[in-house]
């Protein structure tokens, strides 16, 4: 298993020591949104970079989080927890909750 604890401080001491954003909150929102934005292209485009421009979405998100000081694993694990306690319905083709949170 992986330790996105871990791999939030490799992620920023990276970006420290090779000089780049760690105080620009905004400009690395706009960073991540770009990788994302990327990674659609390569999808639509079925380019072979597609996981690596999935990985960039992730390297600046937990970058960013570190940033913030967020501990992402932990958020992710609580969120996941959360959305499965959650129930839906359809309607006209569309999920809707019902339940939770």
């Amino acid at each position: 298993m992986v330790d996105l604890e871990q791999l939030q401080k490799r992620v920023y001491q990276n970006k420290v020591k090779q000089g780049f954003n760690v105080t620009d909150i905004f400009k690395e929102f706009c960073y991540t949104y770009g990788e994302l934005s990327e990674a659609c292209e390569a999808y639509l485009n079925k380019k072979d970079d597609l996981g690596e421009e999935l990985a960039d979405v992730v390297v600046y998100l937990l970058g960013l989080a570190e940033i913030l000081g967020i501990n992402l694993e932990k958020e992710i694990l609580n969120k996941i927890e959360k959305n499965e306690k959650r129930q839906y319905i359809q309607k006209d083709g569309i999920n809707i909750r019902v339940s939770g949170e």
